[in-house]
């Protein structure tokens, strides 16, 4: 079985991760959506909130599971036999940081990293975009899943609290 994971923070998910999911779903067995745990980090979801909100934007991928990791994305890869990464890339200067990433990947573990050039829609978009639009008041619904955006404006009408926005 050909899997691969897809990771990130997904502080919120976003529709340009769910069109990388999406698109990776067809080119692999399996894909396990890999959110990152770091608690040195703050963010506006917690990692259990993340994982809701991503099983609900995933339910038509019949393929794709979620998982949690904390530590190395490696570590995480070879403990679940994933033999490929899959990164969006939006623009150039993504590409200079993922390469280095998959550069690295590759000298510690010899896994593969697939980058999937963003669908032109979503070029732009970033969940910390997402946070600070939504935050002042602009309209995001055409940028996150339904369940997403009703969580986003939920979360950002609660008076604020020691959080990352």
């Amino acid at each position: 079985m050909r899997r691969a994971a897809c990771p990130g923070s997904f502080d919120p998910v976003t529709n340009g991760h769910i069109d990388i999911i999406s698109r990776a779903s067809t080119l692999f067995d399996e894909v396990v959506v890999a959110v990152g745990v770091n608690a040195s980090k703050k963010r506006l979801f917690s990692v259990d909130e993340r994982i809701e909100m991503l099983a609900v934007a995933i339910e038509p991928y019949d393929n794709v599971r979620i998982d949690q990791f904390d530590g190395l994305l490696t570590d995480f890869c070879s403990t679940h036999d994933v033999q490929a990464i899959v990164k969006g890339l939006r623009a150039v200067s993504d590409f200079d940081y993922e390469l280095q990433m998959a550069q690295m990947n590759s000298s510690l573990s010899g896994i593969e990293t697939v980058f999937v050039p963003t669908s032109p829609e979503y070029s732009f978009l970033a969940s910390s975009l997402v946070k600070e639009v939504a935050r002042f008041g602009g309209d995001v619904s055409g940028l996150v899943p339904p369940d997403v955006l009703a969580r986003l404006t939920s979360r950002l009408a609660e008076p604020r609290q020691d959080r990352d926005v």
